[in-house]
């Protein structure tokens, strides 16, 4: 899982207008491809340029590429003046030709606002339309003889949020090209709670990579003491604090992806293809598998490790603290987002803030220990079995862009309490032994107690933040798939409320949550 966060706005860029020279028909067709690439529904391109420029030729094939068919018949729509297709995954396109329009009646009769308002719109003569709102990308075609017969002079530029996309999509071919990927067929991967999306790169001998697009974060609005959500929970900024981390990671010797290619100021990353095969079946953990996983975090905790890493020369990514504000707006999370969307009422006033005063004296009371690297999401769905490796290195790691410096138990929550699978308290508990044999191999002072007061602590606030995340989720992103989850969480929560450095916070999860903790006394610390 990764950190989800309120959704901002990307910042318009106002790069300048591209030019190009294209010098052949094939390669007007090209563009028109790769224009087809970054264009959703809502997009209106506007085709602009004089008779014979070369407007048809890139429309048809553009609408090719967004229908997935080399072959289709796209004859011009001058007589029409409006003609639909269907794009792959029954996305709309409409392909017009205003040349012959007599009036703006005239597309109210045939419907056009309608059929154009979920549709990828190319619009040849765009003047004749209008003024009109949303992402528009301009593309203006005009005759070159000087550069050779059948040459042609694109100009092309973006308004409504279409800048940014069009210069990042410029970027991302040319690092494609760099870096040898540019003949790669590219296929969306699922993605995550994030704004991050990623693509498996295929070469034709089937080579594969996979491309991250993560663009510079916007700033959210400011949400407490002029600080935006990001930046109090200490999100990554940029694409850089993978980079680094990554790099750490692998000087180590642990298996995250090697990185093929970058444009750090785009957001993007071409990284080695770790594979697919996880660390989980229909049943649950594999026992050898999260050994492994168990005993990597061991060796990581047991070294000395920086907290500034160097991302390329000149540029350092230093980690962030992993502290008690960033801890405690996490926890406020459940009152926020699960008390009113799941459990259906939003909490008082004063059991808000005896939440939070527990939760401060919580956190306050966690024993020291050195801090290390916590790569924050160090569970199953970032977790990828590399069986032809030896040793710690079967272990893939990714999703790790978000890592801070913190407590080491945190990340061991993270991976026996996983918020997506199921596993026995006695598994867990083993797995915990296996930890602290491992530590204490390292460091004979090792202290058992005082990690496992750490790690009751951590585990419940990471319980508490992802109940918040999940009802967040399906109530403002509509994403209901997360709910399903939910119980597993619940039980996490009360299985760790147990220990006595949180017997106030379980009293008061009994009296304010009622069913979630039994109202029994704590247990016994063992």
């Amino acid at each position: 899982m990764s950190q989800d966060e309120p959704e901002t706005s990307p910042v318009e860029s106002t790069p300048a207008a591209w030019e190009i020279v294209l010098p052949d028909e094939s390669a007007t067709e090209d563009l028109g491809r790769f224009l087809a690439e970054f264009l959703a529904p809502g997009d209106l391109v506007a085709l602009s340029g004089g008779l014979g420029g070369g407007k048809t030729t890139l429309a048809r094939a553009l609408i090719r590429e967004l229908a997935g068919a080399p072959s289709l018949e796209v004859p011009s729509p001058t007589f029409t003046l409006v003609q639909p297709y269907e794009a792959k995954n029954g996305r709309a396109i409409v392909h017009a030709d205003l040349y012959r329009l007599r009036g703006a009646d005239e597309l109210v009769e045939l419907g056009f606002d309608e059929m154009t308002e979920s549709a990828i719109t190319l619009v040849e003569w765009p003047e004749r339309l209008g003024h009109r709102a949303g992402p528009i990308l301009s593309v203006e075609l005009s005759l070159r003889p000087q550069f050779g017969d059948g040459s042609r002079f694109a100009r092309i530029d973006g308004s409504g949020g279409m800048a940014a996309r069009l210069e990042r999509a410029r970027a991302l071919r040319a690092l494609l090209d760099r870096s040898g990927w540019d003949e790669a067929t590219r296929v969306p991967m699922q993605g995550d709670a994030s704004s991050r999306a990623y693509e498996r790169l295929v070469k034709p001998d089937g080579t594969t990579a996979v491309l991250m697009i993560s663009p510079p974060r916007a700033d959210g609005p400011p949400v407490r003491d002029g600080k935006p959500y990001s930046t109090i929970v200490k999100l990554a900024e940029s694409v850089h604090a993978f980079v680094g981390v990554d790099r750490g990671l692998r000087a180590l010797g642990f298996s995250a992806p090697r990185i093929y290619g970058e444009d750090l100021s785009a957001g993007l990353l071409i990284i080695e293809d770790l594979g697919s095969e996880p660390v989980v079946d229909s049943n649950g953990p594999r026992p050898e598998r999260y050994a492994e996983a168990t005993r990597l975090l061991a060796k990581l905790h047991g070294t000395e490790l920086p907290g500034v890493l160097p991302v390329a020369d000149g540029i350092d990514h230093v980690l962030p603290s992993y502290d008690l504000e960033a801890l405690l707006f996490e926890a406020e999370l459940l009152p926020d987002w699960y008390c009113p969307a799941i459990r259906g009422a939003s909490l008082p006033g004063p059991a808000r803030s005896e939440f939070l005063a527990l939760w401060s004296d919580a956190l306050r009371g966690i024993p020291g220990e050195r801090p290390t690297w916590t790569l924050r999401d160090y569970h199953s769905p970032n977790l990828i079995w590399l069986p032809d490796r030896e040793g710690l290195e079967r272990i893939g790691v990714i999703d790790f862009q978000d890592a801070v410096l913190g407590h080491p138990a945190y990340d061991v929550a993270s991976l026996l309490q996983d918020a997506r699978v199921d596993a026995s308290a006695e598994f867990e508990l083993r797995l915990l032994g296996l930890y602290v044999r491992e530590r204490r191999a390292r460091d004979p002072d090792f202290d058992m107690h005082a990690f496992a007061h750490a790690y009751a602590v951590l585990a419940a606030q990471r319980a508490t933040k992802i109940l918040g995340i999940f009802a967040r989720l399906d109530r403002r992103d509509g994403k209901p798939g997360y709910l399903a989850h939910l119980p597993r969480i619940e039980a996490y929560l009360a299985r760790n409320l147990k220990h006595p450095a949180l017997s106030a916070l379980r009293t008061w999860h009994a009296t304010h949550l009622p069913g979630l903790v039994p109202s029994a006394e704590p247990e016994p610390s063992a």
